[in-house]
């Protein structure tokens, strides 16, 4: 490896440090806000009452979901029955409360959590409960039995990507087999390839412009779309880290922009290359299993998907033209309350929020599944409230169900994430959702 790129590893390591540290990242698997606790309840007394219509049916083949994440699959212990055992418990859960599926982690940070021909194990399937090593074999294959094990409770399963990160939450560089495709590249004495890995702000990335990155990406979403009987394929949230093209260090691909000759803006030029990406996978698998389905759950707030310096999500691409994905699930996880800092109600509000994502959906032919922020529950969410709605309210992702049923254009659920289900601080949201959840 190249002298340049020794020194970019080095600069990335001790970025990586410092974020593993503590430095502040928005990442929806960090930990919650921590529920503030009062004596009596929320404010004494003063919780507001709860306004949960159950007047409103639900329709006919509406989707139930929960993501159940590497972070859960951390949780489970390493021999075999005893793993069994442990997704048994997770699926007994979800049918108990109402669910018809499982969004479940198979690839979280440019890792398995199955035997691959592309990635490593992954270090939380190999059961070891925070001390994992990415690479080790646990020796089964877990994922055969997390399908079949929903199936067999009536539980459709899908299986969970995210493309393009190799570390993040709880994923150190030094902790990435030296099997990993990323440590491969840039090791192999070939300079050719080095940037098929990118550092940016202390974190790996697969580069998106890369054409051998997305085709690595799309022969490991057709080698679970082949070896496992999945129901669909999910993406989330992760794609172009926010960027600087201003700034040296935070440019990202933009050499290979340059490169290109296009002369396109680089942020449209970014938006084609997520675009080419997903438009391959959507192909590969209708190729493959047309009954498959693929879908994509971005953030919730659609002026962060249409920015110039972030994400490049072509939302109005993918929900207006044919052959990109079956179904969106944005992550809703605002309140109706919110408001910007200034006081001002927040543009991306539940209600307004949804109002938004109905619009594009009648653009096209996308399905609309709402991402809902269970984990949000019963804590001090800062939402520019005297007091967060959060802790002043339990019904809030009740409610919003009922919108979108009301809605007549939502045709489906998933809640973040399974252990919130599970959090004393989230009681009462639980047990305001679970009946309407349990309708038939």
């Amino acid at each position: 490896m190249k002298l340049c790129a020794l020194a970019l590893s080095a600069a990335c390591l001790s970025a990586t440090a410092a974020v593993s540290a503590g430095a502040a990242v928005w990442r929806r698997e960090t930990i919650s806000p921590q529920p503030v606790s009062y004596s009596g309840g929320p404010l004494g007394g003063l919780l507001i009452p709860q306004t949960i219509r159950t007047d409103v049916p639900a329709p006919e083949g509406e989707l139930r979901g929960v993501w159940v994440s590497y972070l859960i699959w951390d949780t489970l212990p390493a021999d075999e029955s005893s793993f069994r055992r442990g997704v048994d418990e997770i699926l007994d859960n979800c049918v108990s409360w109402g669910m018809n599926a499982v969004f479940v982690h198979v690839r979280s940070h440019g890792d398995a959590m199955y035997p691959s021909s592309v990635y490593p194990w992954s270090k939380f399937a190999s059961g070891s409960q925070g001390t994992g090593v990415q690479g080790r074999d646990p020796g089964y294959d877990p994922l055969a039995y997390f399908v079949k094990a929903a199936h067999d409770r009536g539980l459709k399963f899908h299986a969970w990507f995210n493309p393009y990160r190799i570390t993040g939450y709880r994923m150190n560089w030094s902790e990435v087999s030296s099997i990993s495709p990323a440590k491969r590249w840039m090791s192999d004495g070939d300079a050719g390839n080095d940037r098929n890995v990118l550092c940016h702000d202390g974190a790996y990335y697969y580069n998106p412009s890369s054409e051998e990155v997305k085709q690595m990406v799309v022969n490991g979403v057709m080698e679970v779309v082949r070896g496992y009987d999945v129901d669909g394929i999910h993406f989330d949230d992760y794609f172009y880290p926010e960027l600087d093209d201003t700034v040296e260090g935070r440019q990202f691909d933009l050499p290979e922009y340059r490169a290109s000759g296009s002369s396109l803006p680089a942020a449209q030029w970014r938006r084609n290359q997520v675009s080419d990406l997903v438009s391959r996978v959507y192909r590969a698998i209708k190729a493959e299993k047309p009954q498959v389905e693929f879908g994509i759950s971005p953030q919730g707030y659609v002026a962060h998907l249409r920015s110039d310096d972030k994400l490049f999500v072509d939302i109005d691409r993918w929900m207006s033209e044919d052959g990109f994905i079956d179904y969106i699930m944005p992550q809703l996880y605002w309140g109706f309350e919110t408001k910007t800092s200034s006081g001002a109600p927040a543009p991306y509000a539940f209600l307004e929020n949804l109002r938004t994502w109905r619009d594009l959906k009648r653009k096209g032919n996308v399905k609309l599944y709402l991402g809902l922020g269970l984990y949000r529950a019963g804590t001090n969410v800062t939402d520019y409230n005297q007091v967060s709605e959060w802790l002043r309210r339990s019904d809030i992702i009740g409610r919003q169900v009922v919108e979108g049923r009301l809605s007549g254009d939502v045709s489906g659920y998933c809640f973040y994430s399974y252990d919130s289900f599970l959090q004393p601080e989230a009681k009462g949201e639980v047990a305001n959702l679970l009946p309407l959840l349990r309708q038939r």
